[in-house]
């Protein structure tokens, strides 16, 4: 099983290669929004790896967001592009998911303990969904106005850790003593991996035609519960 995983959902563009759920290749960039330049440079080069072994892909992954327009809007162009021209299915993974998978593989894993992704609107707007330890979404994606009295309930009763490049303007207004924040953690296409492979196995493919990405946009204040 070959999968090409493509992250651009924010400023950071990367690209990665697994055969069986382990990663044989990947590259990223970080300096900012340099998406339409290097990614199909990173994934020219990484096909050019790929035939030097005589294998092909059999999906390619990408990161459905939310995230920025701009970003989501180059990597699932290529991503549909790359499928068409490979008869090869598609597959959508949450950005928020993928930062959880980062998360979860520094910070001690505690059943008490949730961890919240946020990818940053605008304002003090955030998308944020909840996880526990073992990866299982704890409150669907929302989209939040973050103030003072934000997942009260929540934090009264776990330890949350948040993270993304939508915590850090929540640090000043989070004065909880259960909020903690991982700094400098931003999705990377290494760690959609797993995700990936699951979805493949269970077939969970998207409509290469019709399928669109999770775009950042203006929303109302939602709070759904936790299940």
């Amino acid at each position: 099983m070959l999968i090409l995983h493509i992250e651009t959902s924010t400023n950071v563009c990367s690209i990665a290669i697994s055969e069986n759920g382990k990663c044989i290749f990947s590259k990223s960039n970080t300096d900012g929004m340099n998406h339409a330049a290097l990614l199909s440079v990173f994934i020219e080069v990484g096909m050019e790896f790929l035939q030097t072994m005589s294998k092909k892909l059999d999906a390619v992954a990408v990161s459905c967001g939310p995230g920025s327009y701009t970003g989501l809007r180059i990597g699932v162009s290529t991503a549909k592009g790359l499928c068409y021209g490979l008869d090869i299915p598609l597959i959508a993974i949450s950005t928020l998911e993928v930062l959880n998978v980062q998360a979860l593989k520094i910070i001690c894993k505690d059943e008490n303990t949730l961890y919240c992704p946020m990818i940053d609107a605008r304002r003090m707007e955030v998308y944020a969904a909840f996880y526990n330890a073992k990866g299982e979404i704890m409150r669907k994606i929302s989209a939040d106005i973050i103030d003072i009295e934000s997942y009260t309930e929540i934090l009264d009763n776990n330890l949350v850790y948040f993270f993304g490049n939508g915590a850090e303007k929540c640090k000043t207004t989070f004065t909880h003593v259960n909020a903690r924040f991982i700094d400098y953690l931003v999705p990377l296409a290494e760690n959609m991996i797993l995700l990936s492979e699951k979805a493949f196995l269970e077939s969970r493919f998207v409509d290469v035609a019709y399928f669109e990405p999770f775009y950042l946009k203006e929303f109302h204040t939602t709070f759904p519960k936790l299940k």
